[in-house]
């Protein structure tokens, strides 16, 4: 099998046009560079999958899972930097999103709500959501229930739709979604920000050798260099990429460590 590609991540429907253009040029670059860089990106698989191929040569995963279960299982490339008003350089928050006509005022007026999250193992939809109402839990318990949509756009359209209360949505995906698909925001506010943290990072097998790694940084430098990458850039907010230290992320496990000090392990 030939090497392996996804930018997953942020590549919904309105998006994938914008990542094709990115993943040509950084292919093209790496090709000239003497990495066999695939043709094109991988959609058909699970990114669980994608993450453990050991023909990965470039991916993006969500900090939670490169914190847990990915751990020593990848190696971090760089972490990309957006242009929104929830992200300062490689970090970035969410936002926490209720309906726009009647949802509550308040973290407290979220007792007892329904909340969607996109994934279990999320940092941005799940962990995010645990930090901010941990210090409100009782017995371990704020929810009267908790739904996993498999996307943040599904849980975006359950609080629009009044099928949930409240949801954590990654801020880059909240923004990119207003850019692009404003209607499928029109029935949300913002209650809150979460904290922040640094974003979702670049990865690649975890036995990738040195000169690997620092091939594939230049070509994601040349991916920010070229100009006619304007208007995918721009379509992604994609301003840069930077060497974030891995122990950075340890501020994700503080922050599921501190939800379990306050007595709130599992969002509930």
């Amino acid at each position: 099998m030939g090497l392996l590609a996804s930018l997953g991540m942020y590549d919904q429907p309105w998006l994938q046009q914008a990542n094709d253009a990115i993943w040509a040029v950084l292919a093209r670059q790496l090709r000239l560079l003497g990495v066999a860089a695939p043709g094109r990106l991988e959609r058909t698989r699970t990114l669980g999958e994608i993450w453990l191929d050991p023909d990965l040569l470039l991916g993006q995963t969500c900090g939670y899972p490169l914190v847990t279960f990915l751990a020593g299982r990848v190696r971090m490339v760089a972490t990309p930097c957006y242009d929104t008003p929830y992200t300062d350089g490689p970090d970035y928050r969410s936002v926490i999103v209720v309906r726009a006509d009647g949802g509550p005022i308040s973290l407290a007026g979220l007792r007892g709500a329904r909340a969607a999250v996109n994934e279990a193992t999320s940092n941005s939809g799940m962990n995010f959501l645990r930090a901010v109402v941990a210090p409100l839990a009782r017995r371990g318990r704020f929810f009267s229930t908790v739904r996993y949509t498999g996307a943040h756009i599904a849980s975006m359209a359950a609080v629009a739709a009044g099928e949930a209360d409240v949801a954590a949505i990654d801020g880059v995906t909240f923004t990119l979604t207003a850019r692009h698909r404003p209607d499928l925001v029109a029935g949300l506010r913002i209650l809150t920000q979460s904290p922040s943290v640094p974003g979702l990072p670049l990865v690649t097998r975890p036995d990738a050798p040195d000169d690997l790694v620092a091939t594939l940084r230049a070509a994601l430098d040349g991916v920010i260099a070229e100009p006619t990458l304007a208007p995918a850039r721009a379509a992604l907010g994609l301003v840069g990429f930077a060497q974030v230290p891995p122990e950075r992320y340890q501020a994700i496990l503080d922050l599921e460590a501190e939800a379990a000090r306050l007595g709130y392990p599992i969002l509930g």
